[in-house]
């Protein structure tokens, strides 16, 4: 392997993790481990109730930001996990929709969705999402 070659592949690994550090993908994976963790419950999801059981966006291809962003905003409101975990949680998606960051995953500022889920659901939709990208960058 020539000094050149090295050079390249040297330059496509810190790119690819620059790009995995904007998209704050082992930073999220973790905090959603953490929630997922804490809340055993997998009931069926409820539009009336306020609590685990509650109804949260699974968004379309292209809106995962929007709404995660969305979700997790309901879910610090309804306080339905651990407060400062759901707090940077969602101050993350917050910060990569608001600048762009994670392109793929932000077609639009708007949450579309054709499904809900409970709390559970929800946060293994994150952890897919996330997780996708982290399979992508290795």
């Amino acid at each position: 392997m020539n000094a050149s070659m090295l050079s390249y592949i040297l330059l496509s690994c810190v790119l690819l993790s620059v790009q995995a550090q904007k998209c704050q993908v082992n930073e999220i994976i973790r905090y959603t481990n953490h929630l997922l963790n804490e809340s055993p419950l997998s009931c069926p999801c409820s539009e009336t109730a306020a609590s685990p059981c509650s109804c949260l966006p699974i968004p379309e291809p292209g809106h995962e930001l929007a709404c995660f962003v969305d979700g997790t905003g309901y879910m610090l409101e309804k306080n339905l996990a651990s407060n400062s975990v759901l707090r940077r949680l969602n101050r993350s998606f917050q910060t990569q929709l608001d600048r762009n960051l994670c392109e793929s995953l932000a077609r639009g500022q708007k949450c579309q969705y054709n499904t809900k889920g409970n709390v559970r659901t929800f946060l293994n939709e994150i952890l897919k999402t996330y997780q996708a990208i982290k399979k992508k960058r290795i």
